[in-house]
């Protein structure tokens, strides 16, 4: 099949989507693919069906196929092996664990991770949590408060909000029983796949509680590190307020 533009006849019409009329195809193909990702037809680790095939279902060519494949990929929503096929991304594989976590030793060492959950439990939404999170004000919420370690040594103290209609069952004890990260188990337990996140970033002083968990001295400076966290769909599925201990660290972004 040409990979020639001319030879494509357009994506297979679907009423469920509202595709920008005069949007690239490819980005056209991307959406579709996305909304396939939303609905579960390819799960997180597995395999999506080949260039070829995706080519004959969207009645375009292989060519516009590649390309929103090749976006998807460089978005860190599938992950392309050599020789295998290309698979949906899962926040069980190393590569994509710590995508969000900016976070980088001094030293360029890996250090080794450790996390405490300190809280967990079920609240009202405060009105700030529930405008981010898209709630009513007051809506139930999973509010959960941890520590991270690096090399045994407490360097993030992050506090977390979950919408609770998702998160139902997700409790300190149920926490406790589990050995994933936290995304990852998001993603196994409860079916949410966090695709993206938006931060903001601040400069603070530890407070005596703050001081205490991440064993440094009151007022020690802290960078405060607000994330929201969204799935397919752009639906924001978290608030994470970070405080990161930067003393043998540093915050690490990629500008493209």
């Amino acid at each position: 099949m040409s990979d020639s533009p001319q030879q494509d006849r357009g994506p297979v019409p679907d009423r469920s989507a509202s595709s920008a009329a005069f949007s690239p195809l490819y980005q056209q193909i991307k959406g579709l693919l996305l909304q396939s990702l939303d609905r579960g037809e390819w799960k997180p680790g597995e395999a999506i069906p080949s260039e070829l095939d995706l080519a004959a279902r969207f009645q375009v060519s292989q060519g516009t196929v590649r390309k929103a494949i090749d976006e998807l990929a460089a978005d860190n929503l599938l992950l392309r092996r050599q020789g295998k096929g290309t698979f949906v991304a899962t926040h069980h594989e190393a590569r994509v664990r710590f995508r969000f976590l900016r976070l980088t030793p001094d030293d360029g060492q890996p250090p080794v991770s450790g996390s405490r959950i300190l809280d967990c439990r079920r609240v009202k939404a405060p009105a700030d949590i529930a405008a981010l999170l898209d709630l009513r004000n007051g809506e139930a919420v999973v509010n959960m408060r941890r520590v991270l370690s690096f090399d045994n040594a407490p360097t993030i103290l992050d506090d977390i909000w979950l919408p609770g209609s998702v998160f139902k069952g997700l409790t300190a004890e149920f926490l406790a029983s589990c050995r994933s990260p936290l995304y990852a188990l998001f993603e196994t337990e409860f079916g949410v796949s966090m695709v993206r996140a938006e931060e903001k970033i601040k400069a603070v002083s530890a407070s005596g509680e703050q001081a205490e968990l991440l064993h440094v001295a009151p007022g020690t400076s802290l960078l405060r590190v607000e994330r929201v966290s969204y799935t397919y769909g752009d639906r924001p599925m978290e608030v994470r307020r970070g405080l990161y201990l930067t003393e043998r660290f540093h915050y690490r972004n990629s500008l493209n």
